[in-house]
């Protein structure tokens, strides 16, 4: 049984990217524009933004850089005047690896504040709309990437873990909260995608996919109707497994995996 909305048709959708200047975004956002989607990308860096719209005409740029809470309320204010988003989905990012005996608080700041404050900045911006858009007969979506990472504490992921670990609990709640009221939730944890932030990895990636690839894993989630896309399943399903080990079976187990 499906837990959202199947999303079958992308024909006339309109669809908010936040974070689609590379990577996941910028595949996402490639592959919604083929199947019809109406599509309005967003990051902080204006040119590739640009670049896109050029070459997908009848895509919108919105350059926002989303630590920023006003601007966030005010992209939503002009966005909103054109019309209902049928699908809000955050993919903006920031990722170091990190270890705790090299700790940098300005960059575990930075994290919080683009992996998590800004993702706040635009769910409190945009669930008021949807739920009135809901009340109307319509069939919102809320999409937060979160990732593997954020399922249990790893090695180099000091930084980046604890924001994507909130992003899954947010999203959880969310759904609590607003899928009853006719607003669809999910959240996206990938595995290893090819990405300018996993590009800084020293280590060996296993089931490494392209951003293409990850974009259509998204893509068959929605159409699913499920509430957690991740991404490939050959190394994500190991890892939801995980979640359920004792600590002192999981503490083991990644020291011998990673070495760490």
């Amino acid at each position: 049984m499906s837990l959202n909305p199947r999303i079958t048709n992308w024909q006339g959708q309109r669809v908010w990217l936040i974070g689609a200047s590379t990577g996941i975004g910028r595949s996402l956002a490639e592959a919604l524009h083929v199947r019809g989607a109406q599509v309005i990308i967003s990051a902080r860096q204006q040119a590739p933004l640009m670049e896109f719209v050029a070459q997908h005409p009848g895509s919108q740029a919105l350059p926002l850089d989303v630590t920023d809470r006003e601007a966030v309320e005010h992209a939503v204010q002009q966005l909103n005047a054109q019309g209902s988003l049928d699908l809000v989905c955050y993919c903006a990012g920031h990722y170091k690896p990190m270890r705790a005996d090299a700790m940098d608080l300005d960059e575990l700041l930075r994290h919080q504040q683009v992996n998590q404050t800004g993702a706040l900045h635009v769910v409190a911006a945009v669930v008021p709309a949807m739920l009135s858009a809901a009340r109307d007969g319509r069939s919102p979506h809320l999409s937060l990437v979160a990732s593997v990472a954020g399922l249990r504490g790893l090695p180099q992921s000091l930084a980046y873990g604890p924001t994507k670990a909130a992003l899954i609990n947010l999203a959880e709640t969310l759904f609590l909260d607003l899928r009853p009221k006719g607003v669809a939730v999910s959240v996206v944890n990938p595995g290893f995608v090819a990405t300018p932030l996993t590009a800084q990895n020293d280590f060996h990636m296993p089931a490494l996919l392209t951003p293409a690839q990850a974009a259509q894993a998204m893509l068959q989630g929605w159409q699913r109707g499920v509430f957690q896309i991740h991404f490939p399943r050959r190394f994500t399903a190991w890892l939801q497994l995980l979640r359920v080990l004792p600590y002192r079976w999981y503490f083991a187990l990644v020291h011998r995996m990673t070495g760490l």
